[in-house]
C-alpha cells in the first residue's frame, strides 16, 4: 500500500514539484497545504501518514504547527500506527535546525533537495 503524504509548505511552486516527485516514485500525496489551518484541517480529513512540514511557512513556523499537529493526535514516528508522523524540511541544512528539530515531535529532516521517497521511508525506519 502506497505511502499517504501531506504537503506543508508556502511555495505554490514547491509544492507542484514535490508532487509531482513523490507521485512519480509511488508515493501518494493525499493533499497539500500552504499554511497552518489548511493543514490542520486536511490532516484531521485526509488522515496521512506522513505530513511533510516546511520550517518556514512564511509568516508562520513550521515547527509550532508540528507541535499543534502533535496535539491534534497526529505524532506517529513511523506513519504505521493512525498517527502522521512529521517530518520537518527546508531548503537551508537539517544543522541549521538541530536543536529545534531535536524538540519537535517530529521523525526527522530533510533537505528538500534530497526530498524523495527513498529519504522519507528511511526516515520512518521503514528500510532494510
Amino acid at each position: 500500500m502506497p505511502l499517504r503524504c501531506l504537503i506543508v509548505d508556502d511555495s505554490d511552486a514547491f509544492l507542484r514539484a514535490a508532487s509531482v516527485l513523490l507521485e512519480g516514485e509511488g508515493v501518494t500525496v493525499a493533499g497539500v497545504a500552504s499554511n497552518s489551518a489548511e493543514a490542520l484541517r486536511q490532516a484531521r480529513t485526509l488522515r496521512p501518514d506522513v505530513i511533510l512540514v516546511d520550517v518556514g511557512l512564511g509568516e508562520e513556523n513550521g515547527f509550532d504547527l508540528a507541535r499543534q499537529l502533535a496535539q491534534d493526535g497526529q505524532d506517529g514516528q513511523d506513519g504505521q500506527d493512525g498517527k502522521a508522523a512529521m517530518i520537518m524540511i527546508s531548503a537551508r541544512a537539517g544543522a541549521d535546525y538541530a536543536d529545534l528539530i531535536a524538540e519537535s515531535p517530529a521523525a526527522g529532516f530533510l533537505a528538500k533537495s534530497k526530498l524523495s521517497a527513498r529519504e522519507i521511508d528511511r526516515i520512518l525506519g521503514r528500510t532494510p
